[in-house]
């Protein structure tokens, strides 16, 4: 199995990963067993200092990013205009690959999940400016989010 191909199947599988501990066919994807991992937390207010999650998790050379809300940081709620709200969780997002030692151009799949799928449009418009060559991306559409906020990020990155 080729790079890409263990690639296409860590994109994939991510969340049945996640779930269950594995997936079918996934093994080539997976990290050597005891890989060393590094828990990327992005600065927090004292408020949300104990969330209980890493912003990603770094496993050899894949970063597992966690959901990216676009909240004001000052406020804890969403932006008026929902084009800074999707600003803000792309540049969430490259902020934590920067941590990570990695830029945009590393990600391979993208999740978007979305309280009003009318909004497809403008967040497509922020997020296209984001890339030159787009990662693989699912966007689907769910209940209320966090917050209420009107998207949610999750991302996967493999270093180059």
């Amino acid at each position: 199995m080729g790079k890409r191909d263990v690639l296409a199947v860590a994109a994939v599988c991510a969340i049945a990963i996640a779930g269950t501990g594995g997936c079918a066919g996934s093994s080539a994807a997976a990290p050597p067993p005891g890989a060393a991992r590094q828990h990327i937390v992005e600065p927090r207010p004292p408020d949300a200092a104990a969330l209980p999650f890493s912003d990603g998790v770094l496993v050899g050379d894949t970063l597992y990013l966690s959901g990216k809300l676009g909240l004001d940081p000052t406020t804890g709620k969403v932006p008026a205009s929902v084009d800074e709200e999707a600003r803000r969780i792309m540049d969430s997002v490259k902020s934590t690959l920067a941590r990570a030692g990695m830029s945009m151009d590393d990600l391979v799949f993208v999740q978007v999940f979305c309280s009003d799928l009318s909004l497809y449009s403008a967040f497509n418009a922020v997020y296209r400016t984001y890339f030159v060559n787009f990662p693989a991306r699912a966007f689907i559409g769910s209940r209320s989010l966090l917050f209420d906020a009107h998207f949610e990020v999750q991302a996967i990155a493999v270093k180059r």
